[in-house]
């Protein structure tokens, strides 16, 4: 950062109470963090509010001598520009210590506020420290889960868990079984020495969940004897009460969680044509997944940064170098206005520190032969009207996870595709399909991907085909502006490659099957209009009459209900779950 700011931050959503001085003229980051370490269990709020209660003082204290210390001014000058503190997402007992004391030294040193988005100051310290210009973001911390893209002037949410944090679901797992928090680090290290076993991957578009996989990991556990639980042989442990081993659930709880994780990143990556991939939270401290996301990014041809652990959990380093950006757009608040906000989300903040805007990368451009999806690498054959698609194996994942996921997605695909165009949603015919080598072959459809050719009657038209889908008892999985194509061709071969007709805007096709499943459910339903709406918001220049448009299609043909309970998705508040 070219700038001589220096910004005192303040942090304490949570268990740490931290305080720290960024130095924008050397770059500098000085933290001071006091954490709160509950005995038992999780955080308890009132534990960790007094915790904060007698730390804040305490590291703010040393911050500032820190700042004083390395101050060259004038002595009567105040040693910091500004105070920024976390504003939320977070406890709110906790939060509101930390905004009063943000506010009082504001008011001692005659210094501005700066209120952080404690999520974005995730993402931004990732891409301060990588200096990659617009990556995607995945946060991976106690509370939350999420992937973030920067589009239009905000930072957008793409992707997220339906129910809770992923440090969060580990815990719940580690205080089952006794163990005291943090549970991730005894997971990870317990893992070392554990084998595959299958458990639940619920994987829905940029969309995760991990309250399946808990239950799971959950009963394998009890049957596991007490004694087997507290240490012994392997072949002891493998022979208590057909139960299974505690290290065996630890290292499928890392694979699945953590390739589910690794892989909404790159549907991410896919979707907005970035090249870039920064991990930002607390459990990106696991070896194991920061070694998934880069292997994944080595296989895709993509950068991967993860900061240095200082930065990863919750600290206010993130929080000062995040306030120094804001600070010099003039992004300050008035005591009036610095009120905390629990459920801050890190797409309601105006990203005024940012004047870029990146471009999309063209989906399939004109005599492209072969397209990198997600999960597949496709070859295109326009003349032949034909395309062949196989689901690449991925190095990230474990070998019979990979083998599994990819021969399940081939069959599904090659069922649903050709039920939706029975059901009346138009879909390429297939021709082929081996779900061993995890090949397709189908028709070649459509002139673009919706993504790059996006207009109201086209998005309307993928809400009555969902409309279709769900009435019939299956969702897509994945409908994303990527997954929809859009335009045909009507001609012969020859007219087809000569490329001299305008795309039929009535043609709107629905590709990829692979994350659909048949389902009465109606939560399962809005999922898939919301992972839909996601990807709107992603990538469209303007978003919200496109948002309108797949609501007005879908309440032509599909039920109301529906859309009442995307109404309750969109408003869940899952950023502060902390049990």
């Amino acid at each position: 950062m070219s700038s001589d700011t220096r910004i005192l931050g303040i942090e304490g959503t949570a268990w740490a109470a931290s305080a720290a001085v960024f130095d924008g003229a050397t770059d500098d980051v000085f933290i001071e963090s006091d954490a709160y370490e509950p005995d038992s269990g999780g955080i308890h709020p009132r534990e960790a509010a007094e915790h904060m209660h007698d730390a804040i003082p305490r590291v703010v204290e040393t911050a500032l001598e820190h700042a004083h210390n390395t101050f060259d001014g004038p002595a009567d000058e105040a040693p910091i520009d500004a105070v920024a503190f976390s504003q939320g997402p977070g406890l709110g007992p906790c939060l509101r210590i930390v905004g009063t004391a943000a506010r009082a030294l504001s008011q001692a040193l005659e210094v501005p506020l700066v209120g952080v988005n404690h999520m974005v100051a995730h993402l931004e310290i990732g891409r301060h420290t990588s200096g990659f210009d617009s990556p995607v973001c995945l946060n991976a911390s106690g509370a939350n889960a999420h992937l973030l893209a920067y589009r239009n002037g905000r930072y957008r949410v793409l992707g997220e868990t339906m129910d809770t944090g992923v440090g969060n679901a580990i815990d719940k797992f580690t205080r089952h079984v006794g163990w005291t928090h943090p549970g991730g680090p005894k997971v990870e290290a317990a893992a070392e020495d554990g084998q595959y076993i299958d458990l639940p991957y619920v994987v829905k578009g940029m969309d995760f969940s991990f309250s399946g996989i808990m239950s799971a990991a959950k009963q394998a556990h009890d049957g596991v004897s007490a004694s087997s639980a507290s240490g012994g042989s392997s072949d002891e442990r493998r022979e208590s009460d057909g139960g299974t081993p505690i290290e065996d659930i630890c290292f499928s709880l890392q694979e699945n969680i953590f390739g589910m994780l690794t892989e909404v990143a790159e549907r991410a990556l896919s979707l907005t044509g970035s090249d870039e991939l920064v991990l930002g939270g607390g459990v990106g401290q696991n070896a194991r997944l920061r070694e998934m996301l880069e292997a994944m990014c080595d296989q895709r041809g993509a950068d991967f940064h993860a900061p240095e652990p200082r930065f990863l959990r919750d600290n206010a380093g993130m929080i000062a170098v995040l306030g120094a950006k804001m600070y010099d757009a003039g992004e300050t608040l008035a005591l009036e206005d610095s009120r905390v906000d629990p459920n801050y989300r890190p797409d309601q903040v105006p990203v005024v520190w940012r004047t870029d805007e990146p471009e999309l990368a063209v989906g399939r451009a004109d005599g492209e032969t072969q397209v990198r999806g997600a999960e597949a690498l496709v070859s295109l054959d326009p003349d032949a009207g034909r395309v062949t698609k196989r689901r690449e194996s991925k190095t990230y994942r474990h070998p019979e996870l990979d083998e599994r996921l990819r021969r399940e997605r081939t069959t599904l695909e090659a069922r649903l595709t050709s039920l939706a165009r029975r059901e009346g949603v138009p879909t390429p015919v297939l021709s082929d399909v081996d779900p061993l080598e995890a090949r397709l072959e189908l028709e070649y459809v459509g002139d673009a991907d919706l993504r790059d050719a996006l207009t109201a009657e086209r998005v309307r038209d993928v809400g009555r085909h969902l409309a279709r889908l769900h009435r019939a008892g299956f969702v897509h999985g994945d409908p994303t502006t990527r997954n929809v194509r859009v335009g045909r061709h009507d001609g012969s071969s020859e007219e087809r490659s000569a490329n001299s007709r305008e795309p039929d805007p009535n043609r709107t096709f629905l590709i990829d099957f692979g994350l659909g499943y048949h389902t009465d459910h109606v939560e399962d339903y809005a999922m898939d209009v919301h992972v839909f709406d996601q990807s709107l918001v992603g990538t469209a220049d303007d978003p919200e009459p496109l948002r309108e448009a797949v609501r007005e299609g879908y309440r032509e043909i599909g039920e109301e209900s529906v859309l009442e309970r995307l109404r309750d998705v969109e408003g869940r508040g899952r950023y502060v779950d902390s049990t």
